[in-house]
């Protein structure tokens, strides 16, 4: 297991971090939430892009559930200007996606939680212990070739009050844009998580 990632059982990091709806969050302000998935997320990553419906759907589907959905936004506005908070804005007010989405200009967050790719998924219980991470979808990019949604699978099992039959996955997207590094430079302690 990556020490650059946070392992399961781990407690999720706090953050304050200013979002699309021009307030700022903290991991207190989420504490009503019954399971919180954290993903590291951003406008233009084929593989975000090609997601995102199968993210708002599953964020919809379990949203009477208690399950909140937060996506963070941590690449390099130096070399994605389109992630900066107003293409952020932008993009929410297009989209209405059905999650507070956040940006994480310092990188300080992707850091905190060893965020290695867009999109990259935490799941975290009430007492915000992560219970699983990686992956949605196994086709993100294409996602009627996709044949499981590992986050989904994670959530059903989780409310149902079963053991999660697989708490682990790689993450599969574009590598976070890393502050003053070549655009596809990923820290060097950043390995595969299975």
């Amino acid at each position: 297991m990556s020490s650059f990632t946070l392992e399961l059982g781990q407690k999720a990091p706090d953050f304050e971090l200013p979002a699309t709806d021009g307030k700022t969050y903290r991991l207190s302000d989420f504490a009503d939430a019954k399971v919180l998935v954290i993903f590291f997320t951003c406008n233009h990553c084929p593989y975000v892009v090609g997601s995102n419906e199968s993210t708002r759907a599953t964020a919809e589907k379990f949203a009477d559930q208690g399950v909140q959905f937060i996506g963070i936004n941590s690449n390099s506005t130096n070399t994605k200007p389109l992630d900066a908070l107003e293409g952020m804005t932008e993009e929410m007010e297009k989209q209405q996606f059905p999650w507070i989405y956040v940006k994480d200009q310092s990188q300080d967050v992707a850091v905190a939680y060893g965020a290695m790719r867009t999109p990259h998924f935490y799941v975290f219980n009430q007492d915000r212990e992560l219970i699983y991470t990686g992956r949605a979808l196994d086709n993100p990019k294409d996602t009627e070739k996709a044949t499981v949604n590992d986050l989904e699978n994670a959530l059903a099992e989780h409310l149902a009050g079963k053991e999660i039959t697989t708490p682990l996955t790689n993450p599969l997207g574009c590598n976070v844009k890393w502050e003053g590094k070549e655009k596809y430079w990923m820290p060097p302690e950043a390995c595969d998580l299975v």
